[in-house]
């Protein structure tokens, strides 16, 4: 069962806070921490571009390593990318910072961080800011809501999810947070999240299962066809349910997952719809590919087209425009056999545009959620994908990004 108002410390043993370090001019709180008290089982997904920051890279090597930690650190406004060893020198004397007040060591505190590229963290501002946020972290409401605020970038809207499930007899809770608002991509993007749960699941299970989930909801997420150097998703499970291991394949597995698959879901369509500057969240639904693969390229291709996500904001039901993007995804299609639907309404039929209203499209497309629909009618395999119209604000965003 969902929970309305969701926050991440809302798991059995784990505390949060945010605070303003000075990293972000607005005052805004940039400093984030999420501890759990006692070791939690931990795995992550992280981006797949080459060019990492600091930050991700320190946090992969240890979740390689040891199969428990105490919690994560996180600041935005500053990516720690890009600036060789002492961007390593600087995420670990953060960690080493937060491990001192919270009583662990520094290998057992992650982190990450979210920002511009390129610049060094200005520690000082962090270690003077670490005391009083990890000192003053709590499980309360407050608190949760905090360390969601203070990893948001260019969002405008706060992430966070939670749900209940009754297994072994006992309610086990699950929470999460996320931010991600621009250079959002498949194969992760500029997102952070992480999980929290009180159930009592091994790293391996937790490894697969985080990285199977993501597949078909923060993997189907575009807003910009940028993919960053900092992302991660990881999850925390410390078992302060204290309920027996959750094993692979089992039923209690296949109830948690089915709780955290919908969470990742719901934090994917979030993420979209927060695109920066964006109007509309878009759903791009393809069914009837001969491949999974070519059902995945139509896609990408339809949600990383420029045009066709103009079209979408100045609500022009051009079907030129998704056709043209099916025509070069690389997918094998047959270009006589499409039809395609704009929030319901029939535009192109087996290869031939129909005339339509244009007052009733135009009306259907000034709606928030729009849905488009393609049947390439050649095949029994489908896909879909997330993403947001682009709109003034997304130039003026980012073309004064460091500003």
């Amino acid at each position: 069962m969902e929970i309305e108002n969701a926050y991440i410390t809302l798991p059995k043993g784990f505390i949060a806070n945010g605070v303003h370090a000075g990293l972000k001019p607005n005052g805004n709180p940039d400093l984030s921490f999420i501890g759990s008290d006692r070791p939690a089982y931990v795995a992550g997904v992280y981006t797949r571009n080459l060019v990492k920051g600091h930050s991700l890279t320190r946090s992969i090597s240890i979740i390689k390593s040891r199969e428990q930690v105490r919690g994560i650190v996180i600041n935005s406004g500053n990516a720690n990318a890009c600036v060789g060893t002492e961007g390593e020198n600087d995420a670990t004397a953060m960690a080493s910072a937060v491990a001192s007040e919270f009583g662990v060591t520094s290998e057992e505190i992650l982190t990450a961080s979210t920002g511009v590229i390129g610049s060094r963290l200005p520690l000082d501002k962090i270690t003077e800011a670490i005391p009083a946020l990890v000192k003053n972290a709590t499980s309360s409401e407050a608190c949760g809501h905090l360390a969601e605020r203070a990893i948001m970038t260019t969002d405008t809207q706060p992430k966070e999810v939670a749900a209940t499930v009754s297994i072994f007899g006992k309610e086990i809770t699950i929470a999460a947070i996320a931010k991600g608002s621009g250079m959002i991509h498949p194969n992760l993007a500029t997102m952070i999240s992480v999980f929290t749960t009180d159930a009592n699941i091994p790293q391996n299970v937790l490894q697969s299962m985080i990285s199977e989930n993501v597949k078909d909801t923060y993997n189907r997420v575009s807003v910009d066809g940028d993919t960053s150097v900092c992302d991660m998703v990881v999850i925390l499970a410390n078992g302060a349910s204290e309920t027996p291991v959750i094993e692979m394949d089992s039923e209690e597995y296949i109830t948690f997952n089915e709780a955290f698959h919908a969470l990742c879901f719901d934090l994917a369509k979030m993420i979209a719809s927060d695109g920066e500057g964006a109007s509309k969240l878009v759903e791009v639904e393809v069914n009837g590919a001969k491949t999974p693969n070519d059902a995945y390229l139509c896609v990408l291709s339809i949600c990383r087209s420029p045009l066709c996500k103009t079209a979408i904001f100045g609500q022009d039901a051009n079907c030129g425009r998704f056709i043209t993007a099916l025509g070069y995804s690389g997918a094998d299609i047959d270009p006589d056999k499409i039809s395609m639907f704009l929030s319901g309404l029939p535009v192109y039929e087996n290869g031939v545009a129909l005339p339509f209203d244009e007052d009733v499209a135009k009306e259907k497309l000034s709606e928030h959620d729009i849905l488009i629909r393609i049947e390439l009618n050649d095949g029994e395999y489908n896909d879909r994908m997330w993403t947001c119209d682009f709109t003034y604000d997304y130039v003026k965003i980012n073309a004064s990004y460091r500003s």
